[in-house]
């Protein structure tokens, strides 16, 4: 496959030219190592920037600045005034969204309409959203004393306050709107943050910590560390004085970034990974439907969490509806995100895509069939065809374990019997999202209450929005991000109370 010319604008063109740094304590600096790493467009394989790579003592020193900011000027911010940061960052990204569209595209793949998509109605209402809860963070005055206290007048009253310093660590998929996921509301909550983006995809951050710089946010307050998993993330997480690890990844990865926070009981909140059910009954829409299926799959190129990668069909109309989506997939137009024409954009790496063949190709040495696609595409970039494999079992690996790419699993199942398909549906270790389609509201309602995970949705899949809690269970996750939930898991609770001494006035006296 031929990538085309990307056509990207001179502020871009410009920005890419440049080696990027570290933002620690108001201040864009060199790393404290020679060390660099090169940023690849994965449509071509070719290197687009240079970043540098974080070392133990940056981190240290990022984390001591949040400290600072966190215990200092941004403990003086009023509330109103933290609200009115964030609709200025909105602002600016709102203003910008084609220049970091063009650096997602870039760095990550996925079509620039979508990416525009992304950060015009998700990533700008989303902090718009948070913006509004600053004024909002509020505790309760309790009408009751201590058990043991002595008796007399008490006032006793909760307060809200910010969890402290939070390290962000941010995955590849969507690099606008995982960053801001993490941003706004520990922004809105108070707290001070030291991101880190995936090594693969640190461009389109580096630009919104810039945008976060202009907005006006104090030093120290919003820091930005590059570089690899295994070395600067670890440094983070096992920092003393990091407070609370807010982190999108891998299911393996969230499970060690658990052991080592358990060292100082750091507080932890998870979006892990997924196997997501799209349930077809007969009565459903067909036509609507099977295009939902594909694009549920396929979107992104099959590297998101809520993908929809397990597709459970009604045996009556099984072959009837996989051939649509058969069908659908086989016309998706494969490419470079700088084509209008892109529908799904290449994988995130050369070792992403040797990792998706080897579950197609592990799947048809057990006999699974492969109705479309199942190979890598071109001899350019890290593209790989959407993929839907037939004659599945709910026990395969296919069926059980997360393949982050564009690879479908169609089962059949009973209609007769619905504890079977709840069965199978739930028999995965995941448990973040999944969609149900049928004109039978009782139907759908009983499912979406059997189904184990944190969102279901009815005739629609992966249906968010910033006010709807989002999370999983299981192992796809720990706690809950958008909405008041979202906020909730960057605060903490402080109950005071008074005991109320001293003579009551002469008047009161009578």
């Amino acid at each position: 496959m031929t990538a085309t010319a990307p056509s990207i604008s001179d502020p871009t063109r410009s920005f890419l030219s440049r080696e990027h740094g570290l933002f620690i304590d108001g201040r864009w600096v060199g790393a404290g190592t020679s060390k660099r790493l090169s940023v690849l467009n994965p449509a071509t394989g070719d290197t687009v920037a240079i970043i540098h790579e974080a070392s133990a003592t940056d981190v240290d020193r990022a984390v001591k600045a949040a400290r600072r900011a966190l215990e200092g000027e941004w403990s003086q911010i009023g509330a109103q005034a933290r609200g009115e940061l964030l609709h200025r960052l909105a602002n600016l990204i709102e203003r910008d969204a084609q220049r970091l569209a063009e650096l997602e595209t870039l760095e990550n793949g996925m079509p620039l309409s979508l990416s525009l998509s992304t950060l015009r109605s998700f990533c700008v209402p989303f902090i718009r959203y948070y913006a509004g809860w600053p004024t909002k963070i509020v505790g309760d005055t309790l009408p009751v004393r201590p058990s043991w206290g002595p008796p007399g007048d008490w006032l006793i009253y909760t307060l809200r306050e910010p969890i402290g310093v939070v390290a962000a660590i941010i995955p590849w998929n969507a690099p606008c709107a995982m960053m801001v996921l993490k941003l706004a509301p520990a922004l809105a909550a108070g707290c001070t943050l030291v991101l880190k983006p995936a090594e693969l995809t640190p461009l389109a951050a580096t630009r919104i910590v810039q945008l976060a710089e202009e907005a006006g946010f104090p030093r120290g307050v919003v820091n930005l560390v590059q570089g690899v998993g295994e070395s600067v993330g670890r440094a983070l997480v096992r920092h003393p004085e990091v407070n609370k690890i807010a982190f999108t990844g891998s299911t393996e990865v969230g499970k060690a970034i658990v052991r080592e926070a358990a060292n100082d009981l750091k507080r932890v909140t998870l979006e892990l990974g997924g196997k997501s059910p799209f349930v077809v009954f007969p009565d459903a829409d067909l036509d609507e439907a099977a295009p939902a299926a594909a694009m549920a799959c396929f979107m992104f190129a099959g590297q998101a969490c809520m993908a929809g990668t397990r597709l459970f069909v009604a045996d009556p109309i099984y072959d009837r509806f996989v051939a649509k989506v058969v069908d659908f997939s086989a016309q998706l137009k494969l490419g470079d995100g700088f084509d209008p024409l892109t529908t799904i954009g290449p994988l995130i790496s050369a070792a992403q895509r040797s990792r998706v063949q080897g579950f197609v190709d592990r799947a048809k040495r057990q006999g699974i069939t492969v109705a479309c696609g199942g190979s890598a595409v071109g001899d350019q970039g890290f593209f790989y065809s959407p993929t839907v494999c037939v004659g599945v079992e709910p026990d395969t690996e296919l069926a059980q374990t997360e393949v982050f790419g564009p690879v479908m699993a169609a089962m059949r199942f009973d209609t007769d019997d619905e504890a079977a398909l709840v069965r199978a549906i739930n028999s995965t270790p995941y448990g973040l999202a999944g969609s149900v389609w049928t004109q039978n509201l009782s139907r759908a309602h009983r499912l979406a209450a059997r189904i184990d995970s944190g969102q279901v949705g009815v005739n629609f899949h992966a249906a968010i929005s910033p006010e709807t809690p989002f999370g999983g269970n299981k192992q796809s996750g720990w706690g809950r991000e958008y909405g008041s939930e979202g906020l909730d898991a960057y605060l903490k609770t402080k109950a005071v109370s008074v005991r109320i001494v001293g003579p009551a006035p002469a008047a009161a006296r009578g």
